[in-house]
C-alpha cells in the first residue's frame, strides 16, 4: 500500500494519471482526438507551457511570481507599439524581450537584495504592470499595422504552428539547464536550504535575481506570440495567468515548499489544464463553471503537493 502510494503520489504516478485522463476524455468526448483538435489544444496551452517553464525554477527556490500575466500582456503590447512606431518589427519584439527582462529583474532585486517578500513584490508589479499597459494604450487594444507580424503565430514546420515549437523548444532547453547544469542544481538547492547553499559557496541573492530575470523574458517571448495570435497589443490579455502556469507546475510535481522540481511533471501538468479547459469547451460548459473548475484544479495541486511533501518527509 505505501508503494502504491509513492509511485501514485511521484512523477512516475502523474503520467499514469495522465494516460487514464487522457484516454477516458478519448473515449467519451466528441472530436477530442482530431488532428484540429489536437493542435488546437497545444496552441492553446502555449502560453502556459512557456511561461510555466520558468515559474518552476521561481518555485523550486522558494519564490513565486504574481505578475507574469501582466508582464506577458504588457510585452505583446510593447512588441506591437514598437514595431507600429519604428516600422520594423525586430525592433518590436527586442523592446518586448527587453521589457520582460526588466520587470523580471526588478522583481529579483526587490526580492533578492532588499529581501522583500515575493507576494508583495509581485502582487505589486502586477498592479503597475498591468497599469502601464492600459496606460500605454489608453486602455484599448492597439492593432498591428505590419500584417507579416502575424506569421510568427500563423506559420508552421511540418504541418506544426510555430508557437508550438517554441514551447517545446523552451522545454527542452530548461529542462537541460535544470537537469544539466550548476544553475539548475543551484536552484534545487537554494529551494532545499538557502542558509546551507550560501554557506557552501552559492550566491543566492544572485541566483535569485537571475531567475527572475529569466522569468521576464520568458513572459516577453510569450507576449510576442500571444499578440500575434490575438492579432493586437491587449491590455487586458493574459488575466489570471499566473494561477493557471503555478496550478500547472504544483501539479506537475514542483514542490511550493522548494528543493523539487522536474520539466516532464510540468509538461504533463501543462496538459492536464489544457485538456480541463479543451474538455470543457468541447462540452460547451458554461465560461462561469470553468472559473469553478480552475479553482478545483488549483486546490487539487496544492493538496497533491501538500501530500507529496508529508510522503518524502518535508514540511514548506
Amino acid at each position: 500500500m505505501t508503494s502504491l502510494k509513492k509511485l501514485l503520489l511521484g512523477e512516475q504516478g502523474l503520467v499514469v494519471i495522465f494516460a487514464l485522463a487522457f484516454a477516458l476524455v478519448s473515449l467519451t468526448v466528441p472530436n477530442f482526438l482530431t488532428e484540429r483538435n489536437m493542435l488546437g489544444l497545444l496552441q492553446s496551452v502555449v502560453t502556459i507551457g512557456i511561461v510555466a517553464c520558468t515559474m518552476m525554477f521561481c518555485l523550486a527556490s522558494r519564490d513565486f511570481d504574481l505578475s507574469v500575466g501582466s508582464t506577458v500582456a504588457f510585452s505583446g503590447m510593447v512588441a506591437v507599439m514598437a514595431s507600429n512606431a519604428s516600422g520594423s518589427i525586430a525592433v518590436g519584439l527586442l523592446a518586448a524581450l527587453a521589457c520582460g527582462s526588466v520587470v523580471g529583474l526588478v522583481n529579483g532585486v526587490v526580492i533578492a537584495r532588499f529581501r522583500i517578500n515575493a507576494l508583495i513584490t509581485t502582487l505589486a508589479t502586477m498592479q503597475i504592470v498591468r497599469g502601464l499597459a492600459l496606460i500605454s494604450s489608453d486602455g484599448r487594444a492597439v492593432g498591428i499595422n505590419d500584417p507579416a507580424f502575424y506569421q510568427l503565430a500563423l506559420s508552421k514546420f511540418l504541418g506544426i504552428p510555430t508557437p508550438i515549437w517554441v514551447m517545446g523548444a523552451l522545454f527542452a532547453i530548461f529542462g537541460f539547464v535544470l537537469n544539466r547544469t550548476v544553475f539548475g542544481k543551484n536552484t534545487l538547492a537554494i529551494g532545499g536550504n538557502p542558509e546551507a547553499s550560501r554557506l557552501a559557496g552559492v550566491n543566492v541573492v544572485n541566483m535569485r535575481i537571475w531567475i527572475f530575470a529569466l522569468q521576464g523574458l520568458v513572459c516577453g517571448i510569450a507576449g510576442i506570440l500571444l499578440a500575434s495570435r490575438i492579432t493586437s497589443g491587449q491590455p487586458n490579455s493574459a488575466t489570471g495567468l499566473e494561477l493557471s502556469v503555478i496550478s500547472a507546475c504544483v501539479l506537475g510535481g514542483v514542490s511550493l515548499a522548494g528543493g523539487r522540481a522536474a520539466m516532464a511533471g510540468v509538461i504533463v501538468g501543462v496538459l492536464i489544464m489544457g485538456i480541463a479547459e479543451n474538455v470543457m469547451n468541447l462540452l460547451n460548459i458554461q465560461a462561469f463553471y470553468q472559473y469553478v473548475v480552475r479553482g478545483l484544479i488549483l486546490l487539487l495541486a496544492v493538496l497533491l503537493d501538500n501530500l507529496r511533501s508529508s510522503a518524502t518527509g518535508r514540511r514548506g
